[in-house]
């Protein structure tokens, strides 16, 4: 009974837990499907809570940490209540009689773990409620840039990257021409960091460009460098944000790169300062200037220069692609052709490649090739892609003088290296530099103009010609496209630069032009084709170049030009004669006809009553200049006949026929007169053959000042030449100073006092208190035999070239007597020195001397000459090269053997056919034998390398001059092998000795061109050369066979 009561006691109890229970296997179903539903709520809120990540992660912003952990947690719920709902829905699915379940112990457990996960996935929901699920990001240390692949930029790639691992540099500059790649190289630096280990902790990518200012800069470092916005906008000024800036970056080591900088950035206005630079940050940048490297204090810099032709070839067609280069077999030979016409400017490159990506036929490769000779311009994306960018250096130019000088370039054809100062010349011409005020502040005004573009890589140095430069093919087709405003006057500026462009009916083009410049074309079918003038109503300038053929212009070429303003002649160099119609260009300005033969100017010349600029050097046939013409011409402001013939050095019968109404036939006085009668002159250049012309120029104070290059040339009776120092003071413009053939000069004094005084001291003055020659640059003296002396070099302190050559006399350069004592600077610009067949000299200068930027000497055949005035730190300056005969070099004596040493190094010594040749001048220019030497039982003269002259020396019995003898026995030792078995005649060939001429122009031709003939008991070589005199030889009257 007490067992049967116990258990009737326990049963409630038994009842109850196993109703409790009993609800995991009965309701199994219901709660499968309440935590179904807690499921998808709960992934309801995870995708939600995905959304504002991905929201924030855009905004460059972290998730939070817990977050992530809660959607992880929320993924591994999904699978989890994924099994058991399959499980429960098995467990249901295998109830006995539809009812109870066939092992109540699972069904049991899967109810325990249902009813759990249900809490589970409720409490995960809940948790899905956050305040912010994403945090800001600290900033990465660099951001990719996106890049195509790159082409010949990996050189200057590893130097840059070589240059980051250098601690001292820490400002790297990159300049080039426009589209050359420099942001391209620029983005490659950048990514270089996200491959490489570095220490830098930021790197900071700043487009700049050319409407930047310091807030735009500012605004991007600020946000690179993460800086609150509620700091920053409680900064109201821009130093107050530099210096909010400046404060992060002293903290960390950075590199800061900024992108297609025009004009000076202040980095201490932006923020931005390595002054005291302990982090060891770096900042590159790129711009068009080389200048704005140096504003910008670059320690180094790195030129971007145009692809080799190898590496524009290949960045070409990947552009264009294979299809189109495999459409055709020939195209990609156009397709190297086209290349080749881009000059390696990858924009160019680019730009046209696809452009010609699409095209397939032979004809459209010819056709873009026509038209990127022709008219580069119509080529798709040329005006857009790659004129317009282009532009942006044009348009960055200060001022309209510098613009139009520049566009003026276009003129000259591509791959023209072009002078600096005949550019110079023409500008002045075409009225570009008035604002200088006279010529010699326009020259200058000029080479000023000339290295901006040159430092905004707008114009190019020719690495081979100091004083040229060249543009860029593409640069040179921009200018042209904004000279025809913009493609919309194509005939605005014609240039034809060789024959192949220029037919007949392209003169019909002429109409519209304003400048117009033929190279190396023929007029001959102009002649043929245009019966009728040629009207030319706009055209302003007319430039001939390289016509070598022409010969003389069609009758009235110049008739219907009345704009024209700038002639330029000087390529025409065959014209023997001055168009009649050009004296009715009433409108000129400039007139050059230098290098051309025309014999003589008419008196109709004094129309031109405009003209500033008459330049007429190297004119050799120039026989004739009218009186009174130079002299009315009322704007003449500048007058140049440098290196022209005189009276003097014509044959009589010509002499005689020009003399009379002629300004050149006295020697340069009439000439000097007229000159000074001007009102306007100020630029002379002139060549002087007598002592009154000198007196008339040195008593003259107006021309003295107007004096830029003076050759003093054949002054027979010149023995000293007196200066006053009061007109050396007023000769401030001379730049040019030659003396030549001047047979009796012994000295040149310097007369220090005041004119009209009685008495000089010819002592030469302490040259560091005297400001003489201030603008002498170029010094030549040449076959001055008696001449002692150049002491009075020491005050042309501005001297850059001095030549000095056959002054048998010439014992010093500097004389001792009058050389100072003391560390005095002579020649401080000096670069070139040749001192030429100089027999008797035994000294440069009695002390030693810096000559900082000499570069190249020569001393041949001075081999009296022991001693160079150097010291062991001269060469180190500028010195490249020291040229001489090696018996002169092994026999210097030298103070110590360091100076040896370092000298060795730059000493090239001559051939013996280049000692032949100088010894050969020699001999030619020997004045004080006025015969050639003939004599019996003469010798071969075995030297082809020497085939300036032949002579035929007759082997009868007859006088010989013995001097001369001896001399051919010093200089040629050949000639002392006599022949075997002497013949008929022999034949001499040393040169041109004075008294021979040559029939040709040129010495290199062959002997038959010398002639001779009969007068009496001499023969006259009648036939012309360098215009160096005539002379008579020696010949036998007796029965003599004269041959040429």
């Amino acid at each position: 009974m007490d067992f049967l009561g116990s258990l009737l006691g326990i049963a409630p109890c038994l009842c109850d837990y196993a109703a409790k229970h009993s609800v995991y296997i009965c309701d199994l179903e219901d709660n499968l499907e309440v935590l179904r539903n807690a499921m998808v709520e709960l992934k309801n809120v995870s995708e939600d809570v995905k959304r504002r990540v991905d929201l924030e992660e855009q905004q460059q912003m972290r998730r939070r940490s817990e977050v992530d952990g809660w959607l992880q947690r929320v993924e591994e719920m999904e699978n989890e209540v994924t099994e058991i709902l399959r499980e429960g829905d098995e467990e249901i699915q295998k109830k006995c009689l539809g009812c109870c379940p066939r092992k109540c112990c699972l069904a049991y457990e899967l109810g325990k773990i249902v009813i759990k996960k249900i809490s589970e996935v409720t409490e995960q929901k809940n948790k899905g409620h956050f305040d912010a699920v994403a945090d800001r990001m600290p900033p990465a240390s660099v951001d990719e840039l996106p890049m195509e692949n790159t082409v010949g930029l990996d050189f200057m790639y590893e130097k840059v990257c070589g240059y980051l691992q250098d601690e001292q540099v820490e400002i790297i500059g990159l300049y080039g021409m426009g589209g050359v790649g420099k942001t391209t190289l620029l983005k490659k630096i950048n990514n270089y960091f996200l491959t490489t280990n570095h220490n830098f902790e930021v790197v900071i990518w700043v487009v700049v460009s050319k409407s930047a200012s310091i807030e735009k800069v500012q605004e991007i470092i600020r946000n690179k460098l993460q800086i609150p916005d509620d700091k920053w906008k409680s900064r109201s000024s821009k130093d107050d944000k530099a210096m909010e800036i400046w404060k992060v970056l002293k903290t960390k080591k950075f590199v800061l790169l900024l992108d297609d900088i025009w004009e000076r950035l202040d980095l201490l206005q932006v923020g931005v300062s390595l002054q005291d630079n302990q982090n060891k940050s770096k900042i590159i940048f790129t711009t068009r200037s080389e200048d704005l490297c140096h504003q910008m204090k670059a320690q180094k810099k790195i030129k971007v220069e145009c692809l080799a032709p190898e590496e524009a070839l290949a960045l070409f067609q990947e552009e264009v692609g294979e299809e189109a280069l495999n459409s055709h077999p020939d195209i990609p030979r156009l397709a190297k052709v086209v290349a080749e016409e881009c000059k390696g400017l990858p924009l160019a490159l680019i730009t046209i490649g696809r452009a010609l990506a699409s095209a397939k036929t032979l004809a459209r490769w010819e056709q873009a090739i026509k038209e990127l000779r022709n008219f580069p311009a119509k080529i798709s994306g040329m005006k857009d892609e790659l004129f317009h960018r282009l532009k942006f250096s044009y348009d960055s130019l200060q001022g309209d003088t510098i613009k139009s000088c520049f566009l003026y370039c276009s003129i000259f054809p591509e791959d023209c290296e072009i002078s600096s100062n005949k550019l110079i010349e023409l500008w002045i011409g075409e009225g570009f530099l008035a604002e200088a005020g006279d010529i010699y502040e326009a020259r200058v005004l000029g080479r000023e103009l000339i290295q901006v573009l040159k430092l905004a890589c707008l114009l190019e140095p020719v690495e081979t010609q100091e004083y040229c430069v060249k543009m860029h093919d593409v640069i040179h087709d921009m200018t042209l496209w904004i000279s025809s405003e913009f493609g919309r006057e194509k005939n605005k500026v014609l240039v034809y630069d060789h024959a192949g462009l220029f037919e007949a009916h392209e003169v019909a083009r002429w109409k519209e032009a304003q400048r117009l410049s033929p190279w190396n074309i023929s007029f001959e079918e102009i002649k043929e084709v245009n019966e009728t003038p040629i009207l030319c109503p706009n055209l302003q300038t007319f430039l001939i170049r390289k016509c070598k053929d022409l010969h003389e212009f069609p009758t009235g070429f110049f008739q219907f030009m009345p704009a024209m303003r700038v002639l330029d002649l000087s390529g025409a160099s065959s014209i023997t004669e001055l168009p009649v119609e050009i004296y009715k260009l009433v409108s000129l300005e400039y007139l050059k006809l230098s290098h051309t033969k025309i014999t003589k100017l008419l008196g109709e010349l004094k129309t031109l009553s405009r003209l500033r600029c008459l330049l007429l050097d190297n004119m050799y046939s120039l026989r004739k200049i009218p009186l009174q013409v130079i002299s009315s011409l009322p704007s003449l402001q500048w007058f140049s006949q440098w290196f022209s013939i005189y009276s003097e050095h014509l044959p009589s019968a010509f002499a005689e026929a020009f003399a009379g109404d002629n300004v050149l036939f006295d020697g340069g006085r009439a000439l000097l007169e007229e000159l000074e009668s001007l009102d306007h002159v100020s630029d002379i250049s002139i060549n002087l053959y007598t002592c009154l012309s000198i007196n008339i120029l040195k008593g003259s104070h107006k021309l003295q000042r107007c004096i830029r290059r003076l050759c003093l040339k054949a002054c027979k009776d010149l023995t000293s030449l007196e200066l006053s120092s009061s007109s050396l003071r007023r000769m401030k413009h001379l730049e040019s100073l030659f003396v030549k053939d001047c047979l009796q000069l012994e000295v040149v004094q310097i007369k220090v006092g005041k004119e009209g005084r009685q008495g000089y001291d010819h002592n030469f003055p302490n040259p560091s208190l005297e400001k003489w020659f201030h603008s002498l640059h170029e010094v030549c003296i040449w076959r001055c035999p008696k001449l002692l002396d150049l002491t009075w070099l020491m005050y042309a302190q501005s001297l850059e070239y001095l030549n000095v050559q056959n002054c048998e006399s010439m014992v010093e350069l500097i004389s001792s007597d009058d050389a100072f004592e003391g560390n005095l600077s002579l020649f401080p610009r000096l670069t070139s020195l040749f001192l030429i067949n100089l027999p008797r000299l035994q000294s440069i200068y009695p002390q030693t001397l810096l000559l900082p930027s000499l570069e190249t000497m020569s001393v041949i055949n001075c081999m009296m000459l022991r001693r160079l005035p150097f010291d062991s730190n001269m060469a180190a300056n500028c010195l490249k090269k020291i040229k001489g005969n090696q018996s002169w070099w092994d026999g210097l004596q030298w103070e110590d053997e360091t100076i040896r040493q370092t000298c060795t190094k730059y000493f090239f010594k001559m051939s013996v056919i280049q000692e032949r040749r100088h010894q050969s001048r020699q001999l030619r220019y020997c004045r004080q034998c006025h015969c050639l030497p003939v004599y019996p039982n003469a010798m071969w003269a075995q030297d082809p390398n020497v085939p300036l002259l032949a002579m035929c020396i007759f082997t009868k019995q007859i006088n010989f001059h013995v001097p001369i003898f001896k001399i051919l026995q010093e200089h040629f030792p050949i000639f002392t092998e006599p022949i075997q078995q002497p013949s008929e005649r022999a034949f001499l060939k040393p040169s041109c000795c004075q008294g021979l001429r040559t029939k040709s122009p040129s010495p290199r031709h062959h002997p038959k061109d010398i002639q001779t003939k009969r007068r009496e008991d001499t023969t006259k070589c009648v036939a012309s050369d360098y215009g160096l005199g005539y002379g008579w030889i020696s010949l036998p009257s007796t029965d003599t066979n004269y041959n040429d």
